[in-house]
């Protein structure tokens, strides 16, 4: 069977995936990471940086032997998906994406860090505090922090830049819910048109959050086109 590498969004860990995963190993060689800092990773005194997570990724290949990755990652596993792309063509094969944030600017950081403050996870939505505090055991709030500090880097320093777009080759579906108020359909189609081997697939009544797409939509969805 084709391997398939999942990779998890900010915030999350690669049991993100464990919904979907039975109904795709029965077509693929699943594989899963936690990026540094994540989930059971362990501790890290590095900042987050796409490229470092790419750097995991790399590493995890070469362990499993792995010379050419089909990836789908997942907002920001997508992102460090399409960097690795970019960066070392040669490693990928195809890319599926779901509710990436593909154009980082000022103002989407400010957006997306107005949340990420752990004093404030903990009083306004408690219920996320302890899910994070499941995902990242005894340091979530350092995940949480960090993964601000990487935005607001995003934000002055895309990792992927507007005219690097034409330059992925490689067969690439973007998925993307029609209510996503993160990724935003309106950029990703921008980006779309850039990349001259992508799709498009619009999730009907899908907003951001991993837990409300439909699993049985979107893993038809990947199966079809890593398979064909």
């Amino acid at each position: 069977m084709p391997h398939l590498l999942l990779l998890h969004g900010a915030l999350g860990c690669k049991e993100q995936f464990s919904e979907i995963e039975p109904a795709l190993a029965e077509y693929f060689e699943i594989h899963k990471l936690d990026f540094e800092g994540h989930g059971q990773s362990g501790k890290t005194e590095s900042p987050f940086r796409i490229s470092y997570f790419a750097e995991n990724v790399l590493g995890y290949l070469d362990e499993h032997a792995i010379d050419k990755a089909n990836i789908f990652g997942y907002s920001m596993g997508g992102y460090v998906a399409l960097y690795i792309a970019l960066t070392h063509p040669d490693r990928i094969n195809k890319i599926g994406t779901l509710g990436t944030i593909l154009q980082w600017d000022k103002e989407v950081v400010k957006r997306e860090c107005r949340y990420l403050y752990p004093k404030k996870i903990e009083e306004k939505v408690p219920r996320f505090a302890d899910i994070l505090n499941q995902r990242h055991p005894d340091r979530w709030k350092r995940v949480v922090r960090r993964t601000k500090e990487m935005l607001e880097h995003l934000g002055m320093n895309p990792s992927i830049s507007s005219k690097d777009w034409k330059e992925i080759e490689h067969t690439v579906r973007l998925h993307i819910g029609d209510k996503d108020n993160t990724a935003d359909i309106e950029k990703t189609v921008e980006v779309y048109k850039k990349m001259p081997n992508s799709q498009l697939m619009v999730l009907p009544k899908t907003k951001h959050p991993f837990e409300a797409v439909n699993q049985k939509v979107l893993t038809t969805s990947i199966i079809d086109f890593f398979i064909k």
